[in-house]
Formats: structure tokens, C-alpha cells, sequence
């Protein structure tokens, strides 16, 4: 299990992360979703040690990684696959990673067919791999210790639709076989079809957590209108909340017959009406972090 509880990270008066709590459970994968900039990345480098918090605190198995006695063993980690070394071969790097952990040369062999890289590409060095073999070269070292717990920051980086499906396979399996998986993505799909438990954060904090199927499910209905402004005005009038969403929507927290009646009550012809957990995990990230996506301030600014 992995447990984050108010952390918090300062650089200046700036607060990269302010106050996040949430747990990753055990058989479970929990997506960490976000804008870039939002915190993710920085979070995870809490977790594993190589950041230090500000205050709060982030444990692993019930321990913070410095306190791990062979780290590799209990928690494998990716977070930057363009991150190793140049100047050795994929086999080098698994080996030199074994050997730290006291494993077997035989394991090396393991993942390295388990992450599909050749004997041809084992021997080449890495500063001439894609980025879709790095990530499967980092994916192997971070299983090669047979850990309990995953933290990958954007492992699908660079994989073509066959190598997305073969990580989530993997992950999926990792999971079920009583893992725990922290898997940050701006791949929004391979989130919702992957991820059990769903965290979102903008500007630092948590905008939202929970099951992906309540997340969805707490979306209430999404409506079109030609006339949005005054949609959104009728349904508040008549005791609805209802704000502007993305891809020119509008969300209210109510059921569709609830919402239809309102507006037809007001005279809005609508050109679209369902619930929001039909649009997706895309509709339900937009909306929640509006506020701090690039184009949302560069908008802003404009207008100002």
C-alpha cells in the first residue's frame, strides 16, 4: 500500500504539491491524473525519496523508501525512461541492477522476455534505443526485483497501440495478482480502461478521488444548448448547479429527466442531453481541472 497524507512541497512562496492525501490499495491500479504542471511528477519523486517533502509524510508497505532495506525488492520505479544510461547495453543495465539486488543473472533474462526486448536488442546500447524500448527496458528493471508496489510516470511514452496494450495487460495482471500500481498518464482512454481507483490533481491539490465508477458517476448530466449562457442561467433558476464545462458542455448535478424538464420548462430547445459518465473519463478531467490547463489561462490572458 502506498499512503500519502497532507504533502506538501514548497520551492520559494510556491507550492508544487499543497496538502495531498490518498492512498494506493493493494490489487488495484490507481491512475494519478493531471495537467502538466499539476504536481504529479513531484509527488512521485516524494514517494520514492528523491525529493524531499516540505512537510507531510509518504509511506510504502507502511515505511518511507529510505527506510526500505533493499528498495528494488519491495518497490520497482520508473520515472524518466530517458534516464539511463547512454553508453551501456539494455543487458548491462539489468545486470549492474540484479547485482545491486542481489538477484540471479538468470532473472535478467526473465524480464527481459517478459518486457519483449531481443537478445539482438539486449546487446545494443541504449543511447540507440527508441523511447518505446527504453520504457520497456525501465519497465523491466522496475519488475526485476519482484516488488509488491509500481510507481511509473508515464510509462506509455513512446509505445505504439500494440505496446500500450501489452503494458496494460501487464499492469492489469501485476494488480491482480495482489500488486499495487501507481501509473501517472496524460493517456487519458488507457487510464479509464485501466485504472480501478482515480486521482486528480490541479494546481497542487487534489481535485478529485475516488473509484473510477464514481467519479464518473458524480458527473451528474451533461447538456448542449445554442444558447449555453442561458441554459446554464435556467437551470440555476430553477435551484440546479449547473456550470460550464469542457468542449462547450454544460454539467449539472442532476438526473436527465430532472435537467430536460427545466429546460424545456424555460423554453430551451436542447441539442443534446445524457448522463455524464457516458462522455468518459476526458469530459470528467477537463471539467475538474479547468482551471489550471495551459489553454484555459492562455485564453484568459488573451481576453484580458
Amino acid at each position: 500500500m502506498i499512503t500519502i497524507e497532507s504533502l506538501t512541497k514548497s520551492y520559494g512562496g510556491f507550492r508544487a504539491v499543497d496538502e495531498v492525501t490518498f492512498t494506493a490499495r493493494p490489487g488495484r491500479v490507481t491512475g494519478f491524473l493531471g495537467p502538466n504542471g499539476a504536481g504529479k511528477s513531484t509527488t512521485m519523486r516524494i514517494v520514492v525519496g528523491l525529493t524531499p517533502a516540505t512537510s507531510g509524510s509518504a509511506t510504502l508497505l507502511g515505511r518511507e523508501y529510505a527506510d526500505l532495506p533493499n528498495p528494488g525488492r519491495e518497490v520497482g520505479v520508473l520515472l524518466d525512461a530517458s534516464a539511463q544510461h547512454a553508453g551501456r547495453t539494455g543487458r548491462e543495465v539489468l545486470n549492474i541492477a540484479a547485482r545491486t539486488m542481489g538477484l540471479p543473472k538468470s532473472r535478467v533474462g526473465e524480464m527481459l522476455e517478459r518486457v519483449s526486448l531481443t537478445e539482438e536488442e539486449a546487446a545494443r546500447r541504449v543511447g540507440n534505443y527508441s523511447l518505446g524500448m527504453r520504457q520497456r527496458l525501465g519497465i523491466a528493471a522496475a519488475l526485476l526485483g519482484d516488488p509488491e508496489v509500481l510507481i511509473l510516470d508515464e510509462p506509455a511514452n513512446g509505445l505504439d497501440p500494440a505496446g500500450i496494450r501489452w503494458m496494460r495487460d501487464l499492469l492489469r495482471g501485476f494488480a491482480d495478482g495482489g500488486g499495487t500500481v501507481l501509473l501517472s498518464s496524460h493517456l487519458l482512454h488507457e487510464i479509464e480502461v485501466i485504472a480501478d481507483d482515480i486521482v486528480v490533481i490541479g494546481n497542487g491539490r487534489i481535485v478529485a478521488q475516488g473509484t473510477k465508477e464514481e467519479l464518473l458517476a458524480a458527473g451528474g448530466t451533461l447538456v448542449r444548448a445554442a444558447d449555453q449562457s442561458a441554459l446554464v442561467a435556467a437551470l440555476q433558476a430553477a435551484g440546479l448547479k449547473a456550470r460550464p464545462g469542457a468542449s462547450g458542455v454544460v454539467l449539472a448535478e442532476a438526473g436527465l429527466a430532472t435537467v430536460g424538464a427545466a429546460a424545456f420548462a424555460a423554453g430551451i430547445p436542447l441539442t443534446e442531453l445524457r448522463a455524464a459518465d457516458s462522455a468518459g473519463l476526458e469530459e470528467m478531467f477537463l471539467a475538474l481541472t479547468a482551471e489550471s490547463q495551459r489553454d484555459h489561462l492562455s485564453a484568459e490572458g488573451a481576453a484580458a
